[in-house]
């Protein structure tokens, strides 16, 4: 299954009501794929990291900050430094940072009507089916 149908799966579960989902169970799912990174889109762990900051407690900020880092340079630029940096200011606005209220709702808008790409994935064996250079 692709990073990209995983998210999906998972919108389907667990939805946006974020008093309902289970945060063990999310923050599990972070470590195995901090430990067992599925290559392809980045979806997947970013949808889940999004969750983690959506339910909003300030003591996983480490384990996004490892996502975020630790995977790899694609997944670092997918995970926005702005939930890390919402979590540690308490969710106020400041220069860098939206109101947590705002990050949530542009969260939800881009995850509510969220499609896997039927193509997921394809396009990389795809990319230089043609050289670059004259030769």
């Amino acid at each position: 299954m692709t990073n990209e149908k995983r998210a999906e799966a998972l919108i389907k579960r667990f939805g946006f009501d974020f008093h309902t989902i289970p945060k063990s169970e999310i923050r599990n799912l972070i470590e195995q794929e901090i430990e067992h990174f599925q290559e392809g889109s980045s979806e997947y762990i970013r949808l889940l990291c999004g969750y983690l900051f959506c339910l909003g407690d300030c003591s996983d900020v480490t384990l996004l900050e490892r996502a975020k880092h630790e995977i790899s340079f694609d997944v670092g630029c997918m995970i926005d430094q702005e939930w890390i940096d919402s979590l540690k200011n308490g969710g106020v606005e400041d220069e860098y940072v939206h109101p947590r209220e705002t990050i949530i709702k542009n969260f939800v808008s881009y995850y509510e009507k969220f499609k896997a790409d039927e193509e997921d994935d394809v396009w990389r064996g795809q990319m230089f089916q043609f050289s670059l250079f004259e030769e």
